[in-house]
């Protein structure tokens, strides 16, 4: 047996020993094996633990954890509370940003020249319609009233007179209308005789010719054919003479009407001038068009005002305004009448009702002005105040949720958490309708719905949620 194992220094060392090499070589086999069966051992008996210890690993986030839907049946359900919400009927209403405006804001300036005289109001006064604010000095003016009524009666006094002299310029026209027949029908008879005398003359010139008369007879009948065309002539220098006395009539006729124009004209000037003598007195007292607050001092005593010069500027804050501005997409919601509400920036809450909405958009915001008439009989709501104006219009079904319940999806979208049949959390958008001090008012949301209020920040949409139902609010 010695004799058939080889010997040599490639097998055993001086002592005998084999080589240190070939030790490893034996023991990488049983490792092998080792970690094969643990591998085995956790797959297979420990593949349980091994999920659910991948469900709960943690994202790496600094701030929260969010629980994240798992593919397995064995996911843990995350707490939540929730309340269940049913649509409510909400009057719907415009919000508009405005402010208070006064119904009059007037600035009453002086018409005319003068010098203040009486002892000027303060500020802050209320004063009734027809209160003086400012009086002037009259100077001479109470002597131009004096002088313009004086013209005024002469004028009147003269009217009758031009009136008195129409009929008797019409009588003189009848009677030379008058005249005129009469000088027509002498002509008529003047030209009778001539025509008569034409006759006797051609019949006394052939009987004179034919020895039948004597030069006595024709001469005679000359003699009368002269004297018919004198008359004939004297008559038509009458005619004509009527005729211009007619004329004469007519214009004096017509001179007596103008008489009267004039002296009507001349009165209705002079009552003018008294008009504007009295009305210049009138100017000189300043008063309140409207009732009103003053909302400067009236003009001091002795100053020296101008036609325009301020005396004063009211305020009339019974009743006020709202004026807002309304986007051109949503003014055809508004209608004249409607009811309106407003909270002022001292947290004052008023009523009204819309008195105008303009015709005509804003060349810049394309906006369309509205004004909400309010009462305010204790004057204590003042001009230029900022308002938050709601204005009625169409209600819709609304949920009032907790402002808290309301977050963001992943697209940035505004919404809620709710719980479905699954007891899954599902993102539902929503569009916000109102924000009151009971909640805020959405739109979008079924009738009926479990809104998550707590614990939507630490659920993604399709996780697993346990809720604890909480009564609703309102």
């Amino acid at each position: 047996m010695q004799g058939a194992v080889p010997s040599g220094p490639a097998c055993v060392d001086s002592h005998g020993h084999p080589p240190t090499k070939a030790r490893p070589m034996r023991l990488m086999p049983i490792l092998t094996a080792i970690l094969v069966a643990g591998l085995l051992y956790l797959v297979v008996l420990e593949r349980d633990r091994l999920l659910a210890f991948a469900q709960v690993a943690p994202e790496a986030e600094p701030d929260e954890q969010v629980a994240v839907a798992a593919p397995d049946d064995t996911e843990q359900a995350v707490p939540v509370v929730a309340m269940t919400s049913t649509a409510q009927p909400l009057d719907q209403a415009l919000i508009l940003r405005g402010r208070t405006e006064a119904a009059r804001n007037v600035t009453i300036a002086a018409e005319t020249s003068g010098q203040v005289v009486s002892t000027p109001l303060p500020k802050g006064r209320f004063v009734e319609q027809g209160d003086i604010l400012c009086e002037l000095d009259p100077g001479t003016r109470q002597s131009s009233v004096d002088e313009a009524r004086a013209r005024l009666s002469e004028a009147r006094a003269q009217l009758p007179v031009a009136e008195a002299q129409v009929p008797a310029a019409r009588a003189t026209l009848a009677e030379a209308r008058a005249r005129l027949a009469e000088a027509q029908s002498r002509l008529l008879s003047a030209q009778a005789a001539l025509n008569e005398a034409v006759i006797n003359q051609n019949a006394a010139q052939r009987l004179s010719q034919d020895g039948f008369a004597s030069d006595t007879r024709l001469a005679n009948a000359d003699a009368a054919l002269a004297s018919a065309r004198a008359g004939v002539t004297s008559a038509e220098a009458a005619v004509e003479g009527a005729s211009a006395g007619i004329s004469a009539a007519e214009a004096g006729v017509e001179s007596a009407q103008a008489g009267v124009e004039s002296a009507r004209a001349g009165m209705q000037s002079a009552a003018a001038a008294v008009a504007s003598a009295e009305r210049e007195i009138d100017r000189l007292t300043i008063t309140a068009p409207f009732a009103g607050l003053l909302e400067t001092d009236t003009a001091e005593l002795g100053s020296l005002m101008q036609p325009g010069t301020p005396c004063a500027t009211i305020l009339q804050l019974d009743p006020i305004h709202l004026v807002g501005f309304v986007p051109e997409l949503e003014v055809d919601r508004l209608q004249l009448g409607a009811m309106a509400g407003a909270r002022l920036a001292s947290g004052r809450e008023v009523r009204g009702e819309v008195s105008f909405i303009s015709r005509s958009a804003d060349d810049t915001t394309r906006t369309f002005q509205v004004e909400v008439r309010i009462a305010n009989a204790d004057l204590q709501i003042r001009d230029g105040q900022t308002a938050e104006i709601l204005v009625a219009s169409e209600g819709t079904e609304a949920h009032l949720l907790p402002g808290s319940a309301l977050t963001l999806d992943d697209d940035g979208a505004i919404g809620i958490r709710s719980v479905d049949a699954d007891s899954r959390a599902r993102f539902l958008p929503v569009t916000v309708l109102r924000d009151t001090v009971d909640g805020i008012w959405v739109d979008g949301l079924p009738d009926s719905v479990d809104v998550i209020v707590v614990g939507q920040e630490y659920v993604a949409e399709g996780v697993l949620v346990q809720p604890t139902f909480r009564e609703a609010d309102g």
